[in-house]
């Protein structure tokens, strides 16, 4: 096929280069505009809510008078709401990928589960709600509570647990596989001694990142019914009797951080807006924090395998 810009001419490759230029910059440029927002954002966020951020901001209830409004429930609530999700996704999302990846044969049925698993990962937060609120809560009777909501959550990023576990465990050089297989190993003591430990830093990288999109949803835990008002905490998770471990919170109501902010947000004073600030900005540290352990983790194990 002929090319576009023939080599032997001298004004195609002058053109190339222009294009080349011109590409660059204009990713360079959409970069740049990307951070400034991030930091704009931010910024606002800092000046707004920074004053707020304190000892008393993180172990108070909600008030009435945004000078004794704290964010306790809230926190509290997205910690065990996320331990639900990460419990039931991870594990759930890791042994599905590794099934489809090593195990399942190549016909229609998994090319269909494959499409789904793609199509799913772009479907609106909404529409798990919707699904939640059918199935968790009018079918099953589990009511509006921490467990619902993580199991709604887990719905949310499972298929993209599996997808980026998928990935990550394409990258495991085929050779692996065929070296373990001639030294005698079993399919799944390849999988388990040296596909999994290869692929450990994309699938960390996929969770943490699933994870840091999860705990910022809002809309499927709406309408699933969390409160927007609680002034109480779940459940302890321990007790003195034996067994000593609790699972009685997993069925108390709750909130979350994202939902507290709205309730803010939602009210006319200026006070509460600013309080509001000061709990985006906190979740915008986690949500960073998050990512920046995924960056760190993968570059981690890039450091330590060479294939």
């Amino acid at each position: 096929m002929p090319s576009r810009f023939p080599s032997d001419r001298p004004y195609g490759r002058a053109l190339r280069k222009r294009l080349d230029i011109l590409v660059a910059g204009a990713g360079l440029l959409a970069m740049l505009a990307s951070i400034a927002t991030l930091l704009i954002l931010l910024a606002g966020l800092a000046m707004d809510g920074g004053p707020h951020l304190s000892w008393k901001f993180f172990t108070s209830y909600p008030s009435r008078f945004p000078d004794a409004a704290g964010i306790l429930p809230a926190w509290v609530g997205t910690m065990l709401v996320m331990v639900v999700t990460a419990v039931t996704a991870v594990p759930l999302g890791i042994a599905a990928a590794v099934y489809l990846e090593e195990y399942a044969p190549r016909h229609w049925v998994t090319d269909l589960i494959e499409i789904n698993m793609a199509n799913l990962a772009g479907v609106p937060s909404i529409i798990y709600g919707l699904m939640a609120l059918g199935l968790l809560v009018y079918q099953l009777h589990l009511g509006q509570s921490i467990l619902t909501a993580g199991l709604t959550l887990a719905l949310l990023i499972l298929p993209i647990v599996v997808m980026a576990t998928r990935e990550a465990l394409r990258t495991v050089p085929q050779s692996i596989r065929e070296a373990a297989g001639a030294l005698g190993a079993t399919k799944w003591q390849t999988v388990w001694d040296h596909v999994l430990p290869a692929a450990t830093g994309g699938i960390l990288t996929g969770l943490i990142l699933a994870l840091s999109r999860a705990i910022g949803e809002s809309a499927p835990l709406m309408t699933i019914g969390a409160l927007s008002f609680i002034a109480f905490l779940p459940h302890e998770p321990w007790q003195t009797d034996f067994p000593f471990v609790s699972f009685e919170w997993l069925l108390d109501p709750f909130t979350v951080m994202p939902i507290q902010m709205f309730n803010w947000v939602s009210r006319p004073q200026e006070a509460f807006h600013r309080i509001a600030a000061a709990a985006g900005l906190l979740l915008m540290v986690m949500t960073l924090a998050m990512n920046g352990l995924a960056i760190y983790i993968r570059a981690r194990y890039r450091k330590h395998i060479q294939w």
